[in-house]
């Protein structure tokens, strides 16, 4: 089984995402600890890549800054190892194509499997071309976790049909960050989903607010957050991960209040 189906197993989930090494990778693994610590049931670790052209001007900073900083895969990769003797829940890298093929397919994902990363989120993969990573996430265990967006209409069963782990379903159009109110028609691309497979289904981009989190946690299986947590550490610096066990606890408590 999954180890990411774990973290809908006690309610609507919590996921934070953080950018690793920002603004270095003590702070990362202390805002980790703190969001496990706090209510986090699954945390997305982003690894830094010079054009991530899923994201927003927020988490675009967070990953220049890393970069800066001098963050490599292989210092990203230390990091989950060190993390893994404490923080037992999922985690999954978000990342880009680019990042596995500079690194070497196999060598990435077998390492995802050997320091205890769940899976993997690849904004910039499209549906048709997944099986680029398939076969070798297959082969070490590692969930290759599908989007779903607005624009994905007509194909929303099919990508649904051959998820693993969770779906992203993505609230809204553009880019990450956040957003005073999401108007996309989630409910209907949920019920597809739904009709479809049984593997939970999260919604991202745009929720900052416990608000919006509870909001999003009723008509799906959970909430995830990004640029809300990076502008903490952006605000914050190495201070930041008592803020974000803070933010987290907070947001854990409304996706609670949609059960």
């Amino acid at each position: 089984m999954s180890n990411i189906k774990s973290a809908f197993e006690n309610g609507k989930a919590f996921i934070p995402f953080i950018t690793c090494g920002d603004p270095d990778l003590e702070t990362t693994a202390a805002a980790v600890k703190a969001a496990a610590d706090n209510g986090a049931d699954l945390i997305e670790l982003g690894i830094p890549f010079s054009d991530p052209t899923a994201e927003g001007p927020v988490i675009q900073g967070a990953n220049i800054r890393a970069l800066k900083g001098g963050v490599t895969t292989d210092k990203i990769f230390d990091l989950v190892r060190e993390l893994r003797k404490t923080v037992k829940i999922p985690m999954v890298f978000m990342t880009y194509a680019n990042v596995i093929f500079s690194y070497g397919a196999e060598r990435f994902i077998s390492t995802c499997r050997e320091t205890g990363i769940d899976g993997l989120i690849l904004p910039d993969l499209p549906f048709e071309e997944k099986e680029e990573f398939l076969p070798v996430c297959r082969k070490y265990g590692v969930d290759l976790i599908s989007l779903i967006a607005p624009t994905s209409a007509n194909r929303i069963s099919m990508i649904a049909g051959e998820a693993e782990g969770f779906i992203y379903i993505v609230s809204s159009l553009g880019v990450t960050g956040t957003r005073k109110e999401i108007n996309t028609d989630l409910e209907s691309i949920i019920s597809v989903v739904r009709d479809t497979t049984d593997i939970p289904c999260a919604v991202g981009f745009g929720i900052s607010t416990p608000e919006q989190a509870r909001k999003m946690a009723e008509i799906s299986d959970g909430a995830i957050v990004g640029s809300a947590i990076i502008k903490l550490l952006e605000k914050y610096g190495k201070d930041a991960p008592a803020y974000i066990g803070e933010y987290v606890k907070s947001m854990k408590d409304a996706v609670r209040q949609a059960e």
